[in-house]
C-alpha cells in the first residue's frame, strides 16, 4: 500500500512519515517500503544494491520535473512509497490547474491518503511564524536544534501580526484544497494523535493483514514515547529557558559546539535520571534509524520536537497580541477552530508539558 500525507507543515507530517515508514520495516510486506518525503520537489530513480532493484529516492531537490514526469516516476517502480504533498509546494511550482487535476486523480487512485490537521491553530500559526525567522521547518540533530534556537531563547522575538494572519489564511486554504481535490481516508490530528502516534500508525489498514502488530518496544526494547522523550531531552533548551536562565546563557556563549551531556546535566534531576535510564536503548534505536537513512529507506531521521506551546509563549515577546489577532481571525472562521482564553491556554500548555515529562505514559494500542 502506498501512503500519501497531505500537509501544510507544522502539523506533525514529517514525524508521521518517518515513524510510519519505520514501523513498516518492522513488518513483512511483499515489496520494500521507501519514504520519498515531498513528491513535487525532486524524485530520482536509481538502482539499489540493497534491494536489488530500481527504486525511487531523494537525491536532487527542486522543481525540475513536471507533474506528469512525477507520475511516470511513481508508476515506474513497484515498491511501496510513503510520501507527502504540501500545498505550498504546489503553489510554489505554479502548475496550472489543468496540470494539477490529473496529478491529484493519480494520487487518489494509487495512494491511501491521510490529511494532517490541527485543533490548536494558534500554535500552528505561531510555529510557521517562527519558521519565517529561523528558516527551519524541522531539526534532525541536537546540535542543529541548539544552534538554531539558543540565541532566540536568549533574546526572544516579536512576531508581526500580519505574518500570523498569513499563516492562518494558508491553513484555511489547505483545508479547502484537501476537501476539494482528495479522497481522504484518515485524519491525523496533531494534538490527539502525536502523543499516541504508535497507536495511530498501527491501526492504519496497511497493517490490518499482519499476523502481529509489532511495536517499537518489540523491536528496540523501549516504548516509542520514551525514545522520543530522550530525542527531545538531549537538546531541551526550552526547559532551561523556562527554569534556569543561567545555563542557557552559558550554552549560548559557548563556541566549542554542543555537548549534549553537559546540557542534560543542567536539566532537572528527574530528566537526568530518565535520560540516564533510557539512553542506551535510545542510542541503539537511533543508530538503526540512521542506517535506514543510509540505505535510502528514509530521507532523514525522525525530527526533534522544537518547542512546546509554553516554550513558544516564552519565546514570543508579543504573545498576548498574537492571541488577540488569532481570536479575531477565528471568530470569522468558526468552522476551523475555537477562540482561546487564558484558562484554555494554560490547560492545554499543562497537558502538553506533561507529555514530555519523565514518566508520562502514551495511550495504549488497540489491537484488531
Amino acid at each position: 500500500m502506498n501512503i500519501l500525507i497531505l500537509t501544510p507543515d507544522a502539523v506533525g507530517s514529517t514525524l508521521l512519515q518517518r515513524v510510519l515508514t519505520i514501523y513498516m520495516q518492522f513488518h513483512e510486506f511483499d515489496q520494500p517500503v521507501i519514504n520519498l518525503h515531498e513528491l513535487t520537489n525532486g524524485l530520482d530513480r536509481y538502482y539499489s544494491p540493497e534491494f536489488n532493484r530500481e527504486v525511487l529516492g531523494k537525491k536532487t531537490w527542486g522543481y525540475h520535473q513536471t507533474l506528469t514526469e512525477v507520475v511516470e516516476l511513481l508508476s515506474s517502480v513497484d515498491h511501496y512509497k510513503t510520501s507527502r504533498l504540501a500545498q505550498y509546494h504546489i503553489q510554489g511550482r505554479n502548475d496550472s490547474l489543468e496540470q494539477q487535476v490529473p496529478f491529484y486523480q493519480y494520487l487518489n487512485d494509487n495512494f491511501y491518503i491521510i490529511s494532517c490537521r490541527r485543533k490548536n491553530l494558534l500554535e500552528h500559526a505561531l510555529s510557521w511564524s517562527i519558521n519565517t525567522v529561523t528558516r527551519k521547518l524541522n531539526v534532525f540533530s541536537h546540535a542543529e536544534k541548539v544552534n538554531t534556537f539558543v540565541d532566540l531563547f536568549r533574546s526572544r522575538i516579536t512576531l508581526e501580526p500580519q505574518v500570523l494572519l498569513t499563516q492562518l489564511h494558508r491553513y484555511a486554504q489547505y483545508v479547502a484544497w484537501c476537501d476539494q481535490y482528495f479522497s481522504v481516508s484518515s485524519y491525523f490530528n496533531y494534538e490527539q494523535d502525536v502523543p499516541g502516534i504508535e497507536r495511530y500508525v498501527l491501526n492504519l489498514p496497511v497493517f490490518a493483514s499482519q499476523p502481529k502488530k509489532i511495536t517499537w518496544h518489540d523491536t528496540f526494547g523501549q516504548e516509542f514515547a520514551d525514545w522520543n522523550r530522550c530525542h527531545y531531552m538531549a537538546s531541551d533548551i526550552g526547559t532551561l529557558a523556562l527554569n534556569q536562565a543561567e545555563p542557557l546563557l552559558q550554552l549560548g556563549n559557548s563556541n566549542t559546539g554542543l555537548d549534549s551531556t553537559s546540557l542534560i546535566s543542567q536539566l532537572p534531576a528527574a530528566h537526568q535520571n530518565f535520560y540516564s535510564t533510557h539512553q542506551e536503548k535510545y542510542h541503539s534505536a537511533h543508530a538503526a534509524v540512521e542506517k535506514m537513512v543510509r540505505l535510502g529507506i528514509l530521507v532523514t531521521g525522525i525530527p526533534i520536537k522544537k518547542q512546546t506551546m509554553r516554550e513558544k509563549q516564552y519565546l514570543v515577546r508579543n504573545f498576548d497580541q498574537c492571541v488577540e489577532v488569532y481570536n479575531t481571525w477565528i471568530s470569522q472562521h468558526p468552522e476551523l477552530g475555537d477562540p482561546v482564553t487564558v484558562d484554555s491556554l494554560q490547560l492545554a500548555m499543562t497537558q502538553e508539558q506533561a507529555q514530555w515529562q519523565p514518566g508520562s505514559v502514551a495511550p495504549a494500542i488497540a489491537q484488531s
